[in-house]
Order: C-alpha cells, then sequence, then structure tokens
C-alpha cells in the first residue's frame, strides 16, 4: 500500500530555516522521480524541488539557492530543507512521485499525493 507521510511543517519568522520530511512507503524513493510542491487556498499547486532517481535535482526559480531536496535511501525519506524562508513560502507542501522526468515540475504528473504539512513564515 503506498503511503505517504510529510511533516516539520511548522510557524517561523522570516529568514528562518526548517526542514520538511517526506516518509514513503509502498516504493522506494530511489526508483521514481520524487518532487515537493506546495498550494496556497485558491491557487494551483507549485512546484518547488525535484529529484531524479539519478540523484539530478531541480528547483522552482523562487527557492533556488535556499532549498535544498535530498533523500535517505535507508529510510525511504524524502527531505526538504528550508533555509531564508520568505512570507511568500507560507504554504501547504507535500510530495508526490512520478513515473516521469518531468521539468518543470507539474503536480499533474504526479501522485498520490500525502496529507501535506503547514509551512507558515511571519515578517
Amino acid at each position: 500500500q503506498v503511503q505517504l507521510v510529510e511533516s516539520g511543517g511548522d510557524s517561523v519568522q522570516s529568514g528562518g530555516s526548517l526542514r520538511l520530511a517526506c516518509t514513503v512507503s509502498g516504493y522506494s524513493v530511489s526508483k521514481y522521480f520524487m518532487g515537493w510542491f506546495r498550494q496556497v487556498p485558491g491557487k494551483d499547486r507549485e512546484g518547488v524541488a525535484g529529484m531524479a532517481s539519478d540523484g539530478t535535482r531541480n528547483y522552482a526559480d523562487s527557492v533556488k539557492g535556499r532549498f535544498t531536496i535530498s533523500r535517505d535511501i535507508a529510510k525511504n525519506t524524502l527531505s526538504l530543507q528550508m533555509n531564508s524562508l520568505k512570507p511568500e513560502d507560507t504554504a501547504m507542501y507535500c510530495c508526490a512521485a512520478s513515473s516521469f522526468n518531468p521539468a518543470p515540475l507539474k503536480a499533474s504528473l504526479f501522485g498520490p499525493w500525502g496529507q501535506g504539512t503547514q509551512v507558515t513564515v511571519s515578517s
């Protein structure tokens, strides 16, 4: 049974850092293209960072230099280190896998989704 559980979201001040984790069961994070997305009410899901099975990473322009995607194959976990957080980073963050190698990240090519973890950045 495929299950993704995100954790690590919190409320922080602008300039702060958070580390999100996505614990996956049912498949290996090393076998698929994995992605982090975020969504705010009323807007489409936005791709934040992606990691291919070969370890290649890509990022949305808005987070380049601030966010880092990584994986722990032994723990079957996908992580997102978020530094220098800004109020515009406030969103529900979710992870998912894709059988494709989508760049830029396109939410319609990913799934199933976890329940998400809320990140709130105050100024």
